[in-house]
């Protein structure tokens, strides 16, 4: 989320909105229009071209969005599960919120895996859509609740063991926390948080941090941040 301005409040999270369908593109605007700390700086039409549009932010042609809701299938254009890989691998990428009307599980797990801050339904309240937008823009991870209970439905029948140093951890990971802030807030060091990570995806047998903190709610390990 963007800072205070200084004497003022804080700026809006800024949206960028990526789906296929124009309709819903504009319903979309037009809600986000209504809530007085969201603004939408922009639109695509598929992962390619959110991917443009993050490439022309960078280069200061176009204002670069904190929270990019990411729909999963668009068409023919590249698909919302290979635009989140691309945009989490970028440096200081923002939060990729999915919001699809799709809820198996080969589809979740593949967007979390992919770098996903959340997964939500289009069939979100529209209240629980602005507090899913704000909650990425700080890092959070979003599950709509039906996302979650598929998630702990693959785990309840083998609840994972963290150490407690892992736990934490992974908290902290919840939390919005990246490997050099957990290094200082536990006074050890980032090789140490590594390697703590890589026993824990090894445990939750999972490949990415998001993916990490989604088993970590599901299975009840961690509190939501």
């Amino acid at each position: 989320m963007n800072p205070a301005r200084p004497g003022g409040p804080a700026a809006p999270t800024r949206v960028l909105l990526v789906d296929d369908h124009p309709v819903v593109r504009r319903g979309l605007r037009a809600l986000l229009g209504e809530l007085p700390d969201v603004a939408a700086v922009g639109e695509a039409a598929d992962g390619a071209a959110a991917l443009a549009f993050l490439d022309a932010a960078e280069a200061g042609t176009a204002e670069r969005p904190d929270v990019i809701l990411m729909d999963l299938q668009m068409g023919t254009g590249l698909h919302g599960v290979a635009a989140t890989r691309a945009i989490a691998a970028r440096p200081d990428p923002p939060a990729v919120l999915i919001l699809t009307t799709y809820s198996t599980d080969a589809d979740i797990l593949a967007a979390v895996e992919a770098g996903a801050t959340g997964y939500l339904l289009k069939d979100a309240p529209p209240e629980d859509l602005a507090a899913a937008v704000q909650a990425a823009a700080r890092g959070e991870t979003v599950l709509a609740p039906t996302v979650a209970a598929r998630l702990l439905g693959r785990v309840r029948s083998a609840r994972p063991a963290l150490s407690p140093r892992e736990t934490e951890i992974l908290q902290l990971l919840a939390a919005g926390l990246a490997n050099r802030q957990i290094s200082r807030r536990l006074f050890i060091s980032e090789a140490t948080v590594k390697t703590h990570l890589t026993h824990i995806y090894d445990k939750l047998d999972v490949g990415s941090r998001t993916a990490a903190v989604a088993a970590g709610l599901a299975a009840g390990l961690i509190r939501p941040a």
